[in-house]
């Protein structure tokens, strides 16, 4: 039929322009926001690419459903301005009838917003805590950039060092100064080296000594070691209990029902449920009037997207610390958003009917 194949290009089209502009934009956000975080050393500089790419893929479901938002509020709006609606109620097609190729067209785009938040969303999550796990388990000596003094993690202790070979495990002329509260303590060596033991790894410095000094009474302490040896960095041992729930698929929410993993689980469904309503809710909004030029309308959609992402939050949160239970979050906030969008969906085509009586009456 020509109205559902003119009405389904036009907002594949917009659809496209949306997503292309909010990629744009949010990568790069993002894409800042990562180099900072790398040159604040919080994570590898190698990994810059690879943790934008997992960021890109967690935050694609959130931009499909509002380029779709956008798509149908723009399209729609555009079509009061032109006055199509017009001829399009005049010919008897009421606003219920935009719904079915509406969502005809959006299937596919919802589809691929369920897989991404169920299994993509989860799994780049994992991927980016086991990049920034792994950076942060570093020894204090691999944190050093050769010939840069350079804070260690717990920023107790300041290193220089030139790094050596054996992959970054052994180090000549290491420097460290350390504070302890009411001590400090200078050492300095002739070279350092990595040695691991079960799991934990030690620093082991040779030719060197030490100074320390009592900041409060003011007494200094010399020593000097053909072999010193300190233990650096944390536990090698990942611990799988210490994942977070968002990086914890969906099947292991459903089968250890925990508050936070229901919270987690909250958040995924109703991510899903948003992009429908949210269908239903940008058809009720796209009503404009034509002798007006102003985009109010596109304006009250933005602000009705933000509350609905902020309620889907919310609700999260809610369920997360055992405020409400699963289902009743999921009713009160998407079964609410889908009544008030079908109200308002209603209404608009009772309004528009009538509008169309009264010009043919006044005819």
């Amino acid at each position: 039929m020509l109205f559902d194949s003119t009405l389904r290009k036009d907002l594949a089209r917009s659809f496209g322009a949306a997503l292309v502009v909010i990629l744009t934009i949010v990568l790069t956000m993002m894409l800042i926001r990562t180099v900072g975080q790398a040159a604040g050393g919080k994570i590898a500089p190698q990994d810059v690419v690879l943790l934008l790419g997992y960021a890109a893929l967690g935050h694609l479901p959130t931009m499909l459903n509002l380029s779709l938002f956008i798509a149908v509020v723009a399209t729609l709006s555009r079509m009061y301005r032109d006055s199509e609606m017009a001829v399009w109620f005049s010919s008897g097609v009421g606003l219920l009838r935009f719904v079915k190729p509406v969502l005809r067209m959006s299937a596919p785009v919802l589809i691929v917003v369920a897989l991404l938040t169920f299994f993509v969303w989860p799994w780049g999550n994992r991927n980016s805590a086991e990049l920034r796990d792994r950076y942060e388990r570093r020894s204090d000596l691999s944190r050093v950039t050769p010939g840069q003094f350079q804070v260690s993690s717990d920023g107790r202790r300041v290193f220089f060092i030139e790094r050596g070979t054996d992959e970054g495990r052994t180090g000549r002329n290491v420097f460290i100064l350390a504070n302890r509260g009411d001590s400090e303590s200078v050492t300095s060596a002739k070279s350092g080296r990595l040695e691991i033991e079960g799991d934990d790894r030690y620093l082991v410095l040779e030719r060197g000594q030490r100074n320390d000094e009592n900041t409060a009474t003011g007494e200094k302490t010399l020593s000097r070691f053909e072999t010193y040896r300190v233990l650096t960095g944390d536990r090698l041992v990942d611990r799988e209990d210490a994942l977070p729930a968002r990086a914890r698929s969906t099947l292991e929410l459903m089968f250890s029902p925990n508050d936070k993993h229901q919270g987690e689980l909250t958040w995924r469904i109703g991510l899903v449920l948003g992009g429908a309503n949210l269908l239903l809710l940008g058809i009720g909004l796209s009503s404009t009037n034509p002798r007006r030029a102003s985009n109010w309308n596109l304006l009250l959609a933005l602000l009705a997207f933000v509350v609905y992402f902020n309620l889907i939050n919310l609700s999260q949160a809610w369920v997360a610390n055992a405020r409400v239970e699963m289902g009743a979050s999921l009713l009160a906030v998407h079964g609410g958003v889908f009544a008030g969008a079908l109200a308002l969906l209603l209404w608009r085509d009772r309004g528009a009917t009538l509008r169309l009586f009264r010009r043919a009456a006044a005819a």
